[in-house]
């Protein structure tokens, strides 16, 4: 493996556990450091009536935990770890179906569950070093009924010492247009897709969607700083989970021109291979249009979030549809950009197509989501794996956007 490539973490991982390492910038909190504490391993024992997880960690820490149904989970938040150390290849047993882990925000850090039916916490306490065992989380798991879950379940019957911070606050309101483009310079916000406790698709090498996508979206920011003609903000500069929500937030607060989500698709067709680009819909192109769209606004549900803190007006953003002009705008940038792939990339037949992403519906930031290619399909992820072909893929997108700004003028608002 060349060191330009983004190395798979082990072989057959798609069935095993999901995690991910903390490393880089706090995406809203720049300078913001925290000393993390190491996971040195995690294992699970079956006895008789109940399923035990147990988390080694190189210190002690307080945590605390809640469940959330539909899917059954068990959401345990703790200080900032990092999960680096863990083997990957570590496999859930009996009322666990996986694990995943990663940074849930700057300074917290979390782990789900994920159940294969409903289970009550019957204890959760941790064990300080003795005979050679280093510090220990254990929870201890027994299954129940559903109606016995639903009535333990949820943020508010969270038990447990750790006091999670509040998440970041969403960034609402849209500066003054005429702020847009301060100094001249477009403004274009990068969105790499997933992050922290969701890893997204997993490719056939066991590299994780999250992986490839901000490893694009960093590349594409300097291509595009490069030119000395556009300002670049990304969504996330790190691996961590970022709403849905806050993705368009952030874009707008910036007084973003363009938004573009970057992705990576997985599917059990593992011949299937190709360039797509998507703009809103509320009717989707085709069943596989809908059936990612739904799979990715799904996003949050998987990182456990809580959604009782978001304003009306904030929400409303996801539920109200793109302004007219917005949409026209961004079919003009999605036409662009598959002319643009074409010339030198294989593409999905039909390469235009419409869904209803959450991460599409800002009102007033005309944008487009690329599904860079299938991490199921060996040869697409190989590439998508190495620095160089991103770079190519990113030229492309470098060069689309030149062409949105120099032959749609009206799309700048300065």
């Amino acid at each position: 493996m060349r060191p330009d490539e983004v190395a798979p973490p082990g072989p057959s991982r798609r069935a095993l556990l999901l995690g991910g390492a903390a490393a880089g910038l706090a995406l809203c909190q720049p300078g913001a450091a925290w000393a993390a504490v190491e996971a040195l391993g995690m294992r699970f024992g079956s006895h008789q009536g109940f399923t035990r997880f147990v988390v080694e960690l190189g210190a002690g820490v307080d945590f605390s935990l809640f469940t959330l149904a539909d899917p059954y989970r068990v959401v345990v938040d703790l200080p900032e770890v990092d999960f680096a150390p863990l083997d990957p290849h570590t496999q859930a047993r009996g009322l666990v179906e996986q694990v995943r882990y990663g940074l849930f925000n700057p300074g917290q850090s979390r782990m789900v569950l994920d159940l294969k039916e409903p289970a009550e916490v019957l204890k959760v306490f941790t064990l300080s070093p003795r005979d050679g065992h280093p510090w220990r989380l254990v929870i201890d798991l027994a299954a129940t009924g559903r109606n016995a879950f639903l009535a333990g379940a949820g943020p508010g019957k969270r038990v447990g010492a750790y006091s999670a911070p509040k998440p970041e606050p969403l960034l609402e309101g849209t500066p003054d247009p005429r702020q847009r483009g301060a100094g001249g310079k477009p403004i274009i916000a990068l969105d790499p897709g997933h992050g922290g406790v969701d890893p997204g698709a997993i490719g056939v090498s066991g590299i994780h969607e999250k992986e490839i996508t901000l490893a694009a979206a960093r590349q594409l920011r300097q291509l595009l700083e490069a030119t000395g003609r556009y300002k670049v903000v990304l969504t996330r500069d790190r691996d961590m989970s970022v709403r849905l929500r806050q993705r368009i937030a952030i874009a707008r607060h910036a007084g973003a021109d363009l938004f573009i989500s970057l992705h990576a698709d997985s599917i059990k067709n593992t011949g299937v291979r190709g360039l797509s680009v998507y703009t809103l819909s509320e009717d989707a192109s085709d069943a596989e249009a809908a059936a990612l769209a739904e799979a990715e606004n799904k996003a949050d549900i998987i990182s456990g979030m809580d959604f009782s803190h978001e304003s009306p007006e904030v929400t409303d953003i996801l539920i109200d549809l793109a302004q007219r002009e917005t949409m026209n705008l961004s079919a003009r940038l999605a036409a662009k950009l598959v002319d643009s792939l074409s010339r030198d990339f294989q593409l999905l037949r039909r390469t235009h197509r419409f869904a209803g992403f959450a991460v599409l519906k800002s009102p007033d930031v005309p944008s487009v989501l690329l599904e860079m290619g299938y991490l199921s399909n060996r040869e697409e992820e190989r590439k998508l794996r190495t620095a160089a072909y991103r770079k190519r893929l990113m030229e492309a997108v470098v060069a689309t956007v030149d062409r949105y700004f120099t032959q749609d003028q009206k799309a700048f608002r300065p």
